[in-house]
């Protein structure tokens, strides 16, 4: 794969994560605890700390589209490449947002 095509699957991970990390700010949503992205892709508003249905609808579409792009780059670029590309998206949205995405922040 060329760079063009590293660069713009690192792009465009990058834009929809930052999305669902706003998305999960506004629906207080730990999205990287354990069990939290399967059940909001199971469609289970409950995980939620505040009801914003508009938000969460956005929230689990937004993880639909980084699931389909993510499989796209598995495929272009490695599963390693793409998984230090989402690696070093998360490390990046944690620097910004903080510990309001959830998880274990000492783990990669």
């Amino acid at each position: 794969m060329s760079e063009f095509g590293s660069l713009w699957y690192s792009r465009t991970l990058n834009e929809v994560d930052a999305q669902i990390a706003r998305q999960a700010t506004i629906c207080k949503v730990r999205i990287l605890d354990p069990g939290v992205i399967q059940r909001i892709l199971e469609n289970d508003e409950t995980v939620c700390g505040s009801r914003n249905s508009a938000a969460f609808a956005t929230l689990r579409n937004l993880l639909m589209m980084h699931y389909e792009v993510r499989e796209q780059a598995v495929a272009a670029l490695g599963s390693e490449q793409t998984k230090a590309l989402v690696d070093k998206i998360v490390t990046g949205l944690r620097e910004r947002i903080g510990e309001q995405l959830g998880g274990d922040a000492s783990r990669k």
